[in-house]
């Protein structure tokens, strides 16, 4: 796939999606301020979103302040409870709308998730609108028909090290003459 400096690009993330596969693969945190590089490649960035979901506490708001600071455009929206006790949060369909709005601008659209949900995105985009598709997304957690769908697919889980955060419940297991240095 041609990659140039002219490109412009849009970054879609969907954290919810991945903090879930780094924190159930590696129990670690996503580097998005490495994944946001990466995506881009050295290419015209138009739009960075960051989507996320706020829940009844506050706890999150150093994350989101975090990834504004790294040149995201934060979205929130509130996490669902059902009167069972089932908890709903998503943005396909938000993502989806945003990424079809911008199109027009965009030579490539940039989603960072493996869910497959965004299979009809991908094609839309492809043959409605000429857009190149790239996904960004950890291999063992992506969706073999998104993969099929899309023009490139970076596998993150390929460098852990670079995109990825450990957390000090992994760090415990590093030798105390390391953590020194």
């Amino acid at each position: 796939m041609i990659k140039h400096k002219e490109q412009r690009v849009g970054v879609f993330i969907d954290v919810a999606n991945m903090y879930h596969s780094a924190k159930n693969l590696y129990s670690a945190r996503v580097n998005f301020e490495e994944v946001l590089k990466t995506a881009t490649a050295g290419r015209k960035l138009i739009r960075a979103i960051a989507y996320v979901i706020r829940s009844e506490s506050d706890e999150e708001k150093p994350f989101f302040g975090a990834l504004a600071s790294q040149g995201f455009e934060v979205k929130a929206k509130d996490l669902q409870i059902f009167a069972g006790g089932a908890k709903k949060a998503d943005w396909d369909v938000g993502i989806a709308m945003d990424a079809i709005k911008l199109a027009d601008k965009l030579d490539s659209v940039i989603l960072v998730s493996g869910d497959g949900d965004y299979v009809p995105l991908v094609v839309y985009l492809k043959e409605n609108k000429g857009c190149q598709v790239e996904v960004l997304a950890f291999g063992k957690t992506t969706s073999a028909k998104l993969l099929e769908a899309v023009d490139d697919f970076i596998d993150l889980g390929q460098d852990p090290k670079k995109y990825l955060i450990m957390t000090q419940k992994k760090m415990k297991f590093i030798p105390n003459f390391i953590k020194r240095q």
